[in-house]
């Protein structure tokens, strides 16, 4: 079974145009690496629910989108090998300064998942 790393994150609308440039260069440097896929993908059918939401989740302010993102590996043994040589490529400690990143990265959600079903 693969292994999944999932992100929920805040961008404000006006970094959209920033955040997909970012975007496009980490997952070609993780593709490079070996990831099997990477996924970026904006909010388009997300409401604020009653107890809890994808909003709600990462503080969205109103002038905001989220965005919800997946890198897939062989494994977790994969994913660790390669999230190791992606931290120490040069492109991403680029992106990773401050002022070079478009969205809040304290609220960004972020962890790594089994796979249970795949289909």
């Amino acid at each position: 079974m693969t292994y999944v790393d999932g992100f929920v994150l805040p961008v404000p609308e006006k970094n959209l145009a920033a955040y997909w440039a970012v975007a496009k260069i980490a997952g070609e440097v993780w593709k490079e690496h070996g990831a099997l896929a990477y996924m970026e993908c904006v909010a388009d059918d997300v409401k604020t629910g009653v107890h809890t939401s994808f909003p709600q989740s990462v503080k969205l302010a109103a002038d905001e989108v989220v965005v919800f993102s997946w890198i897939v590996f062989a494994s977790r043994q994969e994913r660790d090998r390669i999230n190791a040589a992606v931290m120490t490529d040069p492109r991403i400690a680029e992106l990773m300064c401050a002022e070079n990143t478009p969205f809040d990265g304290k609220r960004m959600i972020y962890g790594g998942f089994k796979t249970m079903v795949d289909m």
